[in-house]
């Protein structure tokens, strides 16, 4: 049993632990606090541990590696395929970035620092990939978030403000515009959301 414990839903998997912990942070593609996957999965810490000793053995023969610092954990690439990942960076660095990444990097530019889930939820799409080329490529940097500990945000990098020729984002083009449409966006979203729900509870 697990329990999603933040939106106090359980709910019965036969997936196994280390599974789980290998698509979140799949999914993520930057460090998560151990104990932000405990409660996420609704395991104890010592279930916690040997879930992460599973998924640490089992990633030793392939391609990915599990980094584990003691309070965080995070996928890499394994020593061995890094010349193949070298090839591939730089091959993303010879490309543009593209729409998605060009979508990404206003919302960065304007909303930021703005948290991953915050750009995913703009965006109605897993923006890691897009941010991970973004941090490559020197434009967006990842800070430590204001008020919640081992979280962090993402910001354009100064090398991005002295290119784009500004000092601080208020000097971005129809700055003021730009931000009243992304809240009314939000708004308008979040509202569509609790429709959603209140549907979902009248209809059981």
């Amino acid at each position: 049993m697990f329990c999603v414990s933040r939106r106090e839903v359980c709910y019965t998997s036969g997936v196994n632990a280390d599974v789980l912990i290998e698509a979140v942070l799949f999914y993520r593609t930057e460090p998560v606090t151990k104990k932000e996957l405990g409660e996420f999965l609704g395991v104890s810490e010592e279930e916690l541990s040997g879930a992460l000793a599973s998924l640490g053995e089992r990633l030793s023969r392939g391609a990915a590696r599990l980094i584990d610092t003691g309070s965080e954990v995070q996928l890499a690439s394994a020593p061995e395929v890094s010349e193949i990942v070298e090839k591939l960076r730089k091959e993303e660095l010879s490309r543009e970035i593209g729409k998605a990444g060009a979508e990404t990097l206003a919302i960065v530019l304007y909303r930021g620092p703005v948290s991953r889930a915050q750009i995913d939820y703009i965006r109605g799409v897993n923006s890691g990939y897009i941010l991970r080329n973004l941090q490559v490529r020197g434009l967006v940097e990842r800070v430590a978030h204001k008020t919640r500990a081992h979280a962090f945000e993402y910001a354009a990098t100064p090398a991005l403000y002295a290119h784009m020729g500004i000092a601080k984002k208020e000097d971005l083009p129809r700055y003021a515009t730009v931000m009243d449409e992304i809240d009314v966006f939000e708004n308008n979203a979040r509202e569509e959301n609790m429709e959603a729900i209140a549907t979902s509870s009248d209809s059981e």
